[in-house]
């Protein structure tokens, strides 16, 4: 495989690739795991190739404290953990640090783990060949730990599938697995992303389409409903786009309300310095929720008057208090949706400075915010105290050549003891103008919001499935 820096279009077209390495396998004892997200779209392509069943293996990377990014280790079902001493070491990771890490990615891991699986048990995988896909190796942390886990199981064969891998790939995982199968191993190889000319993140949406789409049956949440995981990808009737002026903290502002028929969540934006409701960057940001079925109001924190004051736009509690009265009252106003039932599940979404502000809001109305997300933020200007009383489920987007904010996100995500993720957008600068940056960050906000629904009128989860681990 040459060194070049895209080899696959997509991870279906690297599960093609990978499926014409692994046609010896087909025949009914095999059985295809994927790791969610991103491998799943590949296993999908290969379990149709090969007949066979798919199944999932849910693990998480265990990132190190000041540079999540880089794995030290992962964590999987039924109690398995690998540690990475390579990262560790020259890391100095304390025992509390690696535990705090990893009670974070529990949490996160049973809850993907009921959310793919809802009622339906695991694949038995005694005594038959297990195929365990991902969309490419990197440290091999998670790898390992897939492996182990279907092991344990029963699986009589293990084969570690993947699209691309660095060249020591068999030297660092043929102890776990009894055969490897790579479409290539270039060299350098710095990241798994840079074989893929589409690289997007993959939604826990795309995942149980995926999964029901192997099962043979329409997914869960789909239909006539608009429960947890439905994304919508095409446009939805407006019922509402309008001009809205709202009371907040002793001012009355003004946004931009738009609501699409059925709505089934509202985001609130919380523009920062230099932006507002008229920011076409955010305005793409808010296109893309409505296409999701999510209403959005984009509105400004500052009055007229008030913009020109820096003291102001950096003044947290003031941003704050404002934001909060809005998103106290919006969700349930006659504006947004019918007077009868419970309010729009209320998630945030913070640009710069807004980004401290919703984060403020966040702590202080707790779980009536289902999920929040910065675009090139400033949470670090939030103080501790208010990033650790934050419950809502919190996605930090950084461009990948905004160092300093990098490391500023970097610091405040320590503090933060909810879900959390901070997503690097590579090439991207601080207003992501570059081409293609910005969709990313749309994508990845509607994900975000779609995947943590949070309270509301939403179709409760099923209960989790017991996992047995087998002798």
């Amino acid at each position: 495989m040459p060194a070049t820096r895209t080899h696959f279009t997509d991870r279906s077209d690297a599960g093609h690739r990978l499926a014409a390495r692994l046609a010896h396998l087909r025949g009914p004892g095999t059985v295809v795991v994927a790791l969610p997200r991103g491998g799943v779209p590949v296993a999908a392509e290969v379990a149709a190739a090969l007949a066979a069943p798919l199944d999932i293996c849910v693990i998480r990377k265990l990132g190190l404290p000041h540079q999540p990014e880089l794995g030290m280790g992962a964590i999987g079902e039924d109690g398995v953990r690998v540690l990475n001493e390579q990262v560790l070491r020259p890391a100095r990771v304390t025992a509390e640090q690696l535990a705090a890490v990893e009670a974070r990615e529990r949490a996160e891991l049973e809850r993907r783990a009921r959310r793919y699986r809802g009622d339906r048990p695991p694949v038995d995988l005694r005594g038959r060949t297990v195929v365990v896909v991902d969309d490419g190796v990197a440290t091999g942390s998670t790898a390992r730990a897939a492996c182990l886990i279907v092991r344990a199981r029963g699986a009589r064969w293990v084969v570690l599938a993947v699209p691309v891998a660095p060249e020591d790939w068999t030297e660092r995982l043929g102890d776990v697995a009894d055969e490897l199968v790579c479409v290539g191993t270039p060299s350098p190889f710095f990241a798994i992303g840079e074989f893929y000319a589409d690289f997007s993140q993959t939604g826990d949406a795309e995942v149980l389409r995926r999964l029901a789409e192997a099962e043979g049956r329409p997914r869960p949440g789909t239909g006539t409903g608009s429960g947890p995981g439905t994304a919508t990808a095409t446009a939805t009737a407006t019922a509402t786009d309008r001009e809205l002026t709202l009371p907040a903290a002793g001012v009355r502002l003004t946004g931009r309300l738009t609501v699409p028929g059925g709505a089934r969540g509202i985001v609130v934006f919380a523009h920062g310095s230099g932006s507002g409701r008229h920011s076409p960057r955010n305005r793409r940001v808010a296109e893309e929720l409505n296409r999701a079925g999510l209403a959005t109001f984009l509105f400004d924190l500052l009055t007229e008057d008030e913009e020109p004051d820096r003291r102001k736009v950096f003044d947290v509690a003031l941003l704050g208090a404002r934001l909060t009265d809005v998103a106290r009252t919006l969700p349930g106003s006659p504006s947004v949706g019918p007077s009868a039932g419970p309010p729009l599940p209320l998630g945030l979404f913070g640009a710069s400075t807004g980004a401290a502000a919703a984060l403020w809001t966040a702590a202080r109305l707790g779980d009536a915010v289902a999920a929040v997300v910065s675009r090139g933020g400033r949470p670090d200007l939030a103080d501790a105290r208010t990033l650790a009383a934050v419950t809502a489920p919190t996605l930090l987007v950084v461009g990948g050549r905004d160092h300093e904010v990098i490391e500023l996100n970097r610091r405040a995500r320590e503090h933060l003891r909810c879900e959390s993720e901070l997503a690097v957008v590579p090439h991207a600068g601080h207003l992501f103008e570059e081409p293609g940056t910005l969709d990313r960050v749309a994508e990845l906000a509607r994900d975000w919001f779609v995947e943590h629904p949070g309270p509301g009128p939403q179709t409760p989860e099923d209960p989790p499935t017991a996992v047995t681990q087998k002798p």
